[in-house]
């Protein structure tokens, strides 16, 4: 006989997640929005799907190769692969009815066609804040990013991270003193990958662009650049002077290094890195990475920075903006292989009541109450035998039950039980309420992730 089943399979590069998985990252991705709107960013969702010529305005290279692109009917319709340029245009196409600086954040799926491998999928969600100014927009809003990325992972419970900081102005400026001015594009790409590849290939990718020897010993000397970040800035004032845009970099840096300061960031968590370049060419200013201590070998976890003329494809306007991009996804994936997630609050209810009657009027009337208390409650209505019942709720990890049999009903208690701790007692609601929310604020207050003490 001919099996017509269909295998259920999930394409390669896509995730799903199991139920209490995705109860984590649902949390993990509120703790950044609570962030994003403690800074006062308003939300913003764009179309996954938009017109090709509006989307591959600016792209090129790379970003033309990976793209999911088709035809419906006569539209030429492309998937967004990242969230910034759907907000150029956005930005570009409500300029009238927008107030600035503009303000964002949004959480959402992209799509990227490139390999699949472990850790990074061709659909996944990427986080942003971004602020846009009108005309300009003053470098204080740039030493006011680190302290959104700060707070973003140590509410998560992440401590142990580097933000590090620099200026494309200083690089551009530190390449025009070189003459190769014409070449700073691809250098800042090759510069990109410096903690990616080896010595001998970092000078061999320089000398594929026809820079010299004595070009690539100053560009290594440059960004290679020893001390801490007062001292690295100290360093570079022995170049002020030469080229202007190396000047204004330079006081942009010092500038932003002040106020992150400011901005009650500790210095542990940032610095100021030469070799921090980003290797997309619409970065213009400030520039970030961030990165776990422990774990270098995973990459930046959260990057972005300064851009000037993003809308110049959609507007005449000058629209400049600086922001960062976590990988959500991405950084769901590192948590989770390394097993820091904290998976005590991953149930999906924080109580499973248990009739013992035919007549369900009193479970039910119970679950309305809870529910109006914020108790997240099930009601297990299937005909199974108690320990069936119960053995849901420890496999949910739901951490209470309540049995409502004849008893409790005829003297109008509840049965409470505690799953963790076995205690079991008969008492008035109000009681159960108490000692249910008592659990339930303390699971909501540990922290998401705790990386450098595995659970």
């Amino acid at each position: 006989m001919q099996n017509n089943k269909v295998n259920p399979s999930t394409l390669s590069g896509f995730m799903e997640l199991m139920p209490s998985e995705q109860k984590v990252f649902n949390k993990i991705e509120k703790t950044l929005k609570e962030v994003y709107e403690l800074y006062g960013f308003y939300p913003l969702d764009t179309p996954i799907l938009e017109k090709s010529e509006v989307l591959l305005a600016k792209a090129g290279g790379e970003t033309e190769k990976q793209i999911y692109r088709f035809f419906k009917g006569d539209t030429d319709i492309t998937m967004r692969f990242d969230l910034t340029v759907p907000l150029a245009k956005y930005v570009a196409k409500n300029y009238n009815n927008l107030v600035f600086p503009f303000k964002r954040y949004q959480i959402g799926k992209v799509y990227r066609g490139e390999r699949a491998q472990k850790g990074r999928y061709r659909e996944f969600y990427q986080a942003d804040i971004d602020i846009i100014g009108d005309g300009e927009l003053n470098i204080i809003n740039d030493a006011e990013i680190p302290s959104v990325i700060y707070n973003v992972f140590t509410r998560l419970g992440l401590n142990d991270f580097t933000i590090r900081i620099n200026n494309r102005k200083i690089l551009n400026g530190f390449f025009s003193m070189l003459n190769l001015e014409e070449k700073t594009v691809d250098v800042m790409r090759i510069i990109d990958k410096i903690e990616k590849i080896s010595y001998d290939e970092f000078i061999k990718e320089l000398k594929k662009i026809d820079v010299t020897d004595e070009q690539c010993e100053e560009i290594l000397k440059f960004i290679k650049i020893e001390g801490n970040s007062e001292e690295i800035l100290e360093s570079l004032k022995a170049f002020s002077g030469k080229n202007e845009v190396f000047d204004q970099g330079l006081k942009e840096l010092e500038l932003v290094y002040k106020y992150v300061a400011d901005f009650n960031v500790p210095k542990e968590n940032y610095k100021i890195d030469l070799s921090i370049a980003r290797g997309l060419d619409y970065y213009t200013g400030t520039v970030y990475e961030t990165t776990f201590n422990q774990h270098p070998e995973i990459g930046s976890v959260c990057s972005g920075g300064r851009y000037d003329n993003l809308a110049e494809y959609y507007t005449e306007k000058k629209l400049p903006g600086v922001g960062i991009s976590i990988g959500l996804t991405r950084l769901f994936f590192i948590l989770n292989d390394n097993n820091y997630l904290n998976s005590k609050d991953s149930s999906p209810a924080d109580v499973l009541i248990v009739p013992m009657t035919e007549d369900l009027s009193y479970a039910i009337n119970i679950s309305t109450k809870l529910r109006e208390e914020g108790i997240k409650t099930q009601i297990y209505f299937e005909n199974k035998k108690i320990k069936n019942k119960v053995s849901y709720a420890n496999r949910t990890k739901i951490p209470f039950v309540l049995f409502l049999g004849e008893d409790e009903i005829n003297i109008n208690k509840v049965t409470i039980k505690n799953l963790e701790s076995g205690k079991q007692e008969t008492i008035e609601l109000s009681g159960a309420i108490k000692i249910i929310q008592d659990c339930v604020r303390v699971l909501s207050n540990e922290k998401i992730v705790n990386i450098g003490t595995k659970n």
